[in-house]
């Protein structure tokens, strides 16, 4: 309900470390960026309702798009950083083009997004 009435007004949602709400905090991984990168690019790439539009691998950035049932755009950005020798984060910012709030839909994205790495990556999640 709190994303709800969020919603109502932004229509943009990120995570970092940083974050108050727990579900926005960055995720971890026991990889190597470059492996990161290969895994994450690959699932992102599969995802139903998702198209790859750009990919970054020297600043590890993959900027995708999402159309809604509604007929909006949602715009995402994953963002690879390597955090150690071996351990990576992954952060997410997802916002819709247009002028209106977004009823929670970026927040919602960013937690689909996350349970499917967390899924296919859960053997390496810290």
């Amino acid at each position: 309900m709190k994303r709800l009435l969020i919603g109502l007004i932004r229509s943009h949602e990120h995570t970092s470390d940083k974050a108050k709400d727990p579900k926005l905090k960055s995720h971890y991984y026991r990889l190597s960026k470059d492996r990161a990168w290969d895994e994450v690019s690959s699932i992102l790439k599969k995802m139903k309702g998702y198209k790859v539009l750009h990919e970054v691998q020297t600043v590890g950035e993959i900027v995708m798009e999402k159309k809604t049932m509604s007929g909006r755009t949602m715009d995402i950005t994953i963002q690879i950083v390597g955090t150690s020798p071996g351990n990576t984060a992954v952060d997410i910012y997802s916002a819709s083009r247009g002028s209106l709030g977004d009823l929670g839909a970026n927040y919602r994205i960013i937690q689909e997004i996350y349970s499917v790495l967390d899924r296919k990556l859960s053997s390496y999640k810290v």
